[in-house]
């Protein structure tokens, strides 16, 4: 299965790096606030679920631009969960941070994960038990443990709003406590870099299911963890996610969810 996400990942990779040579012949239309798809997301998107439904015609699919599809004989085990290109609004600037993103899921757990920079050409792949690995190099997510001296990743809102004030106060006990914060726009290389220990920790609210669900694959099988806010494994339904190596990650949680103690009687 993880031979087909490569192939399907590569497949788009290439129709992105063609687009990228002239972006600003890109077609491109509003969803919403913020929120924008080009004929490049629905061009690659396609040529990824082409490449699956020839592989695996029966398994389901939950894509980003066309919804959820189930497969010939419906009620499949395994989903394929896709972004074709995530950092959209990265690639409509000619800002070079943007990926391809395919998870699959087996019923409620996830099993692989595949995150392609085209631009790059990088490639961070892993299977539920098997390890994770940049390219051909096994990755492993870094040995930081001292929050004074991380570099976290994160995405502000941009769509929805009403979470702003939430992020803002979160944003404030953070940048307070560590070396640095990046937002770099694309919440799947973002996972990706944590799980070769190019961040130290990340979070963001309020992505969806493609935006994560390869990401969180690649990073607990480089040894980091992930959840939600609430230090709970619900990431993918609450579109929440807080991920780290296993010490930064702790420390992380913690100051994302800071408690009011109370002082002993």
């Amino acid at each position: 299965m993880i031979t087909i996400a490569v192939k399907a990942a590569r497949r788009a990779g290439t129709l992105i790096n063609r687009a990228a040579r002239d972006v600003d012949q890109v077609t491109v239309t509003r969803k919403g606030r913020n929120d924008f798809v080009t004929e490049v997301d629905k061009g690659a998107e396609a040529s990824i679920i082409d490449v699956i439904r020839t592989a695996y015609p029966d398994h389901a699919i939950l894509a980003e631009e066309s919804g959820k599809s189930a497969g010939t004989k419906g009620g499949a085990e395994f989903t394929w969960i896709i972004d074709p290109l995530d950092g959209t609004m990265n690639f409509i600037h000619g800002f070079p941070q943007y990926a391809v993103s395919i998870g699959v899921m087996h019923r409620e757990t996830l099993t692989h994960g595949v995150i392609y920079d085209p631009f790059k050409n990088e490639l961070f792949h892993a299977t539920r038990g098997g390890g994770a690995f940049l390219n051909d190099s096994r990755i492993r997510v870094s040995k930081r443990t001292r929050f004074a001296d991380a570099l976290i990743g994160t995405g502000f809102p941009y769509t929805n709003m009403s979470n702003l004030e939430a992020y803002l106060t979160m944003f404030r006990s953070v940048v307070s406590q560590v070396s640095g914060i990046r937002r770099a726009g694309s919440a799947a290389l973002d996972l990706a870099y944590v799980a070769a220990g190019r961040l130290d920790g990340f979070w963001e609210l309020g992505l969806s299911p493609w935006d994560i669900a390869a990401g969180a694959v690649i990073l607990q099988e480089a040894g980091g963890l992930v959840s939600d806010l609430n230090g709970e494994a619900d990431f993918m339904k609450s579109g929440s996610i807080v991920g780290g190596n296993p010490k930064i990650f702790n420390l992380l949680l913690r100051a994302l969810s800071p408690v009011e103690k109370t002082p002993a009687a």
